[in-house]
């Protein structure tokens, strides 16, 4: 086992487990649990990636966004929303973990209880994720992008330090809007506004 930090860019480090390790999706769930003071994900090729906890303002504004998408997705009920710390594996093998994410629930209720109670294996259907200041914004279009090809109809990419959202979207090119006051959920979140003004 070898370990690496990713990028002097990041606050991060890359735990590369094969060929010495081999960790099940349960074991890793329960490796998970056993340091729930760590973020960790797993990115396709098998690596760990271990992130520290997000820093209290970062968090803050990631209330924010779960707060507003929270009260939409209650008002609405065709779906259900997850905050930071629930892990979704993507077909591709990775494990991630959306700072806010929401799925169909005719997606989520074709799940066993057995699948929803560790790492569902299931892409979310709306991805969110907000760039802290230790972040590389490439690194984060590149995770953003991995969501859109492993089955996400949308994501919001908000990059608190240059005030820009990017919109992916599954049947569209990548947007960038420029200090927005408002973003729509489209046809996908009927009805959600996000006021970015809350998480600037």
């Amino acid at each position: 086992m070898t370990v690496t930090t990713a990028n002097e860019t990041n606050n991060f480090i890359v735990l590369q487990m094969s060929p010495v390790i081999s960790m099940s999706e349960d074991s890793l769930f329960d490796f998970c649990q056993l340091n729930s003071h760590l973020r960790i994900e797993r990115i396709s090729t098998g690596e760990l990636i271990i992130m520290s906890p997000a820093g209290s303002e970062t968090g803050n504004r990631n209330f924010k966004l779960i707060q507003q998408l929270a009260n939409w997705t209650d008002r609405d009920g065709t779906g259900i929303g997850f905050d930071s710390s629930a892990g979704f594996i993507l077909p591709n093998g990775a494990i991630r973990s959306p700072d806010a994410s929401w799925i169909k629930l005719s997606k989520w209720n074709a799940l066993s209880d057995a699948q929803k109670a560790k790492f569902a294996p299931i892409c979310p259907d709306f991805i969110v994720e907000i760039r802290s200041p230790s972040d590389n914004l490439k690194t984060l279009q590149d995770k953003m992008q991995e969501y859109i090809d492993n089955g996400a109809s949308q994501g919001w990419l908000i990059d608190r330090q240059n005030r820009q959202v990017y919109i992916y979207s599954a049947d569209r090119d990548v947007e960038c809007l420029d200090d927005p006051v408002t973003i729509s959920g489209g046809s996908l979140l009927v009805g959600f506004n996000l006021d970015v003004t809350k998480i600037w």
